[in-house]
Parts: structure tokens; C-alpha cells; sequence
């Protein structure tokens, strides 16, 4: 969540931009989007969210896993995004735990106090073993928060450090972290990868090669660091003095293949050259239910698919015109055509499971209070009619390497169309789409993109967060003091009902100004070969140790 000014916001959130762009058009293959998906009966294909799957029967010496990019470090403090994370999950270990159900529970830090406003109390688990055998400490602790205030790490991670003062050893096993100011966040973060804990002596020795395939990691997580083949694979090896007994591995080895291309990767799960992999492409959904290679299953997602306007001095720059495009888009059509119908029309930028810490009252009334954009292509045109639009053009850029995002950038100029406008699509390399997320000068002239966009915490200011004045992440320099307003005092609430009632504030500005037009949800999506089983499906797979409930199938 980043702060209405801070220049701290940026390192994290080019990260966070790359995973969800990069997901969708730079590997050929969908981001796994959504929350608490629903089947929408009219349009979307027979679904169900799965908790769990199949208890494992037994162990297993090993299992393959794939991936669609091979990680450029695996270095906590540059990793936001999937290939590295959710192979970190089962390495590192965080203070906190943020669980398959999307709630947070004690880690390393076996308990934790908020005595005051400003100071936050970790006391550290005892009797906890880096993967080369030496004691956890505190000193490990402060050791491994402060790399992300350090501004020679420059760490992806910084923006949750924002409104930290210090971070310091108060007792034999006891870590305080001060804030300049209350910050409703900064402790959920500690269940992602901020809270991450690694060995000081081998953060002090490896210096700026710490994570790269020749030193790896040495952290407290169910598998440990074995092997890194450069564009090849990666190689974890069970701990066997792992201190949690109910996340002890039940695989010997988890062996990651880099398989970029999605026909390779759906090919490799149907003759079981690998077991599994997160991130199925939804084209495949039907081909891999009908086929007897094993079972693909779908799970908790906090993501949704966004046009971002990143123009807001051209035609976009009225709300009207950004309202009347939203209800030109056929999004249910987007959904059948491009998510292999298993989604639901997004009313909200975040999914609805980032409510669940809310009140009921304020959960119940949300759906009220917030602007609805059901699809009316005539209504549309004649609000645009009414704002000015009369031929002008508009570019919207994409990198078509995947037929869910071609299916979209179709689906948004043919309604930008339908109410008066000219797009223009502009088709860029993958290389040069990333850039979009990181570099202004890029997207001169650029008045839509998509990305695919998820929250690491169960909390929608993480989205609303983005968007203020001053973030990195709010492409189109959007502003709206009001809005402002709302999330600086979300930010400061700790009382449920005060945080969700500024949250709720946010989301309402936000949905009738659309500085970004929410699309579409999509569920978490994994596949499992007929030999393993026992995974959660869960967006949380990015910071749990999932793959240390996979073991043998019955």
C-alpha cells in the first residue's frame, strides 16, 4: 500500500505492476485473477472453489512443478512476482503466516503486541534452525527488516516500511518496530514477503550475490536451497530440522522446470513429465477436465483484471466518457471468450474476501453505496454524446501474446468504438509493454492498458492505496483530495469498523471516478498430476509453504 507522496512506494510497485502485467502478456498466459469467484449461469462455465484438495496418503521422494519464467533472483527483497515467491514460500518464512483462507496467523513470531499506536512487539520463536543448522535469533530479525528501510537495497518492498522509525532488539528474542505514525498495514505485510527472516552472518557474507543460482538462501522454511540450473530449473531439498511438525515436507525434492510457452507447459502436465503448476491457461481448462492426466482445481484469488487510463489530459479525461466506455465493455463476453468462462463481472476494483475483517453492516452495505456499470452500449453512447465525444482517438496498447489479452484489447476498442471514440490499438513487444509500469515516458501517448492486479494482504487498501496522489503505481496521475482523505485515515485506523468505513469511502470515489476500469475476477487456478496431491488453492500460495503439503495420492 503506498503512501500519497512517499518516492518509498516506487521500488515495490514497479514489482508489483511486472508481476500482473507481465503474467498476462510477457509469458503467454493469464494472471490468476479473482476472489471469492461465483458462477455466473448466464456466461461462465460450471466452477467451484476448492479449500483443499485430497489429503496426501503418503510421502514422496519428489515432484516436478512448473513455471512459466525462471526467476531473476530469489532474494526476498526483489521478489514480487510469481515465479519467485511461490518458490520462496517453501524456502523463507515470514513473522507472520498469511494462510489459504486469506487470514493471518503467528510464524516466527509466535506472538505480537500493538501496545501503542506507534510500536508493534514481535516475540521470536524459540528453538528455530536455519537450513545450516544455526539458532534463530533477534538479531537475525532486525537484521532482515532493515534491509527493506535501506536505501542501498532499494528493496521492492520498501513502500510497507514507509512510516517505520526503527527496528530494534528489545530482549533475548524480542524485535520492536516503532512507526512515526499509526499504520493500520504494516504488521499484515509481515505474513508477505516483507516479514521475511533470513540468517544475518549469511546476508553479512553473500553481500549482493544473496540469491542469485550460485549462493541461494539460507532460511528456517520446510525445504532448503539445494540447486539452481541456469534456464533450466531449480531444485528445493526437504529440511528435515524443520520446527513446524503439521508443515514438515512430505517430498524429499520439489523440482521447478521453467516452461514459458503454455502449450509446452499443457503438454508436459498430459504426458506427466511434470506433476502440477499454479497459473493454468484458461484455453486449456476444457482439455485438461476432459483428459485423464489428473485434476485441475480452482481456489481463492484476490486479483481483478483492470484497464488502467493512463491519459487522463485526452478524451478519458472526463469521467463520463471513462464511466460510458466501462458500460460499453461486454464483460460477460470477455469472461466466456477469454477466461474460459470461469470468472464474474468485477463491481469493484478489489475482490469481495478483502472485506472479511469488515463489519457485517459495512460488507452488507457496500454493494449500495458504490456506482453500478451494468453493460448498456446505448446509454453508454449518449452519456459519451453528452460529455463531447465526437470522433476523437484513443490508444490502447497491448502486447497480443496471449489470446485472453487479445480477446480483451478487442472487447475495449470495439466499445470505445460503439460510443463514439477511434482506437487505436497499439501492439508492443513484451519488453516494451513492461515498461509501461515503470517508466512515464512510455506510456506518452498511451490512453489504455491492461493489467491484472492482486492484492498481498486481506485488505482492500492495498488496492486504494495505489491510487493515491503521488504513487507510484497511479499511472494516469490521477487525483482526488477527497479520496486522499479516505485512505489516509484508513491508514490510520485500527478499529475494524473505522478502517473499513474509510476503506468503503475510498472504494466509492474510486468506482465513480474510474481512474481504472475494473473488468473481470478469475479464481486461482492449479493443476495435479494423478500422482500428488494435498494443495490448498490460494492466492496465498505466493508467501505459504504450499508445497510441503503435497505428498503421494491414494
Amino acid at each position: 500500500m503506498p503512501s500519497a507522496r512517499s518516492r518509498a512506494a516506487r521500488p515495490r510497485r514497479i514489482r508489483h505492476a511486472l508481476a500482473a502485467g507481465l503474467a498476462a502478456a510477457a509469458v503467454l498466459i493469464t494472471s490468476a485473477c479473482g476472489g471469492p469467484a461465483r458462477p455466473d449461469t448466464d456466461t461462465a462455465t460450471a466452477y467451484r472453489i476448492t479449500d483443499k484438495t485430497p489429503a496426501a496418503t503418503g510421502n514422496l521422494d519428489s515432484f516436478t512443478w512448473s513455471l512459466f519464467a525462471e526467476p531473476t533472483t530469489i532474494d526476498y527483497a526483489y521478489s514480487f512476482d510469481y515465479p519467485p515467491n511461490q518458490i520462496l514460500a517453501n524456502v523463507c518464512e515470514s513473522l507472520l503466516r498469511w494462510n489459504p483462507d486469506l487470514t493471518t496467523s503467528p510464524n516466527l513470531a509466535a506472538s505480537y503486541a500493538n501496545p501503542t499506536p506507534t510500536t508493534w512487539v514481535y516475540q521470536i520463536r524459540p528453538g528455530v534452525r536455519f537450513h545450516d543448522g544455526t539458532a534463530l535469533t533477534a538479531d537475525d530479525v532486525v537484521a532482515s527488516l532493515r534491509r527493506n528501510l535501506d536505501p542501498a537495497t532499494a528493496s521492492v518492498w520498501a513502500n510497507p516500511f514507509r512510516n517505520v522509525q526503527s527496528v530494534d532488539r528489545t530482549g533475548p528474542m524480542e524485535v520492536t518496530v516503532t512507526l512515526a505514525k499509526p499504520d493500520s498495514t504494516f504488521n499484515k505485510y509481515l505474513a508477505a514477503s516483507p516479514g521475511t527472516v533470513e540468517s544475518a552472518a549469511t546476508l553479512a557474507k553473500s553481500g549482493k550475490d544473496y540469491g542469485n543460482p550460485q549462493t541461494g538462501v539460507n532460511c528456517t522454511g520446510p525445504f532448503s536451497f539445494e540447486s539452481w540450473t541456469s534456464g533450466q530449473s531449480l531444485t528445493l531439498k526437504r529440511f528435515d530440522d524443520y520446527w513446524n511438525p503439521e508443515l514438515k515436507a512430505k517430498a524429499g525434492r520439489a523440482k521447478f522446470v521453467f516452461l514459458a510457452d503454455p502449450t509446452t507447459r499443457v503438454n508436459a502436465f498430459q504426458s506427466g513429465e511434470v506433476d502440477g503448476g499454479w497459473m493454468v491457461p484458461p484455453n486449456a481448462y476444457d482439455q485438461l477436465r476432459a483428459g485423464q492426466a489428473g485434476t485441475l482445481y480452482f481456489g481463492r484469488n484476490t486479483s481483478v483484471a483492470d484497464e488502467v487510463v493512463g491519459n487522463l489530459k485526452g478524451p478519458l479525461g472526463d469521467a463520463r466518457v471513462r464511466q460510458a466506455l466501462l458500460m460499453a465493455i461486454d464483460r460477460k463476453g470477455i469472461v466466456k471468450a477469454g477466461a474460459g468462462g470461469v470468472g464474474e463481472v468485477a463491481g469493484s476494483l478489489v475482490t469481495d474476501n478483502l472485506w472479511s475483517e469488515a463489519p457485517a453492516a459495512t460488507r452488507e452495505g457496500l454493494l449500495k453505496d458504490v456506482p453500478n456499470y451494468p453493460y448498456d452500449p446505448a446509454k453508454a453512447k449518449a452519456l459519451a454524446a453528452e460529455a463531447g465525444v465526437n470522433g476523437q482517438k484513443i490508444v490502447i496498447a497491448t502486447s497480443p501474446l496471449d489470446s485472453q489479452t487479445t480477446i480483451i484489447t478487442q472487447a475495449v476498442a470495439q466499445a470505445a468504438t460503439a460510443i463514439g471514440l477511434k482506437p487505436q490499438i497499439d501492439s508492443v513487444s513484451a519488453e516494451k509493454y513492461t515498461t509501461l509500469f515503470t517508466d512515464a515516458a512510455a506510456r506518452e501517448g498511451i490512453d489504455l492498458f491492461l493489467t491484472f492486479w492482486y492484492t498481498s494482504i486481506t485488505d482492500p487498501l492495498d488496492m486504494y492505496g495505489s491510487l493515491q496522489t503521488g504513487a507510484f503505481s497511479n499511472y494516469g496521475n490521477w487525483s482526488h483530495p477527497a479520496f486522499d482523505a479516505a485512505v489516509d485515515r484508513a491508514v490510520g485506523a485500527y478499529d475494524p469498523a473505522e478502517h473499513a468505513a474509510a476503506n468503503a469511502e475510498a472504494q466509492k470515489i474510486a468506482l465513480r471516478e474510474l481512474p481504472w476500469l475494473p473488468l473481470y475476477t478469475q479464481p486461482v487456478s492449479v493443476f495435479l498430476g494423478k500422482r500428488i496431491t494435498g494443495v490448498q488453492p490460494s492466492i496465498a500460495y505466493l508467501y505459504y509453504p504450499w508445497a510441503a503439503e503435497i505428498g503421494a495420492k491414494g
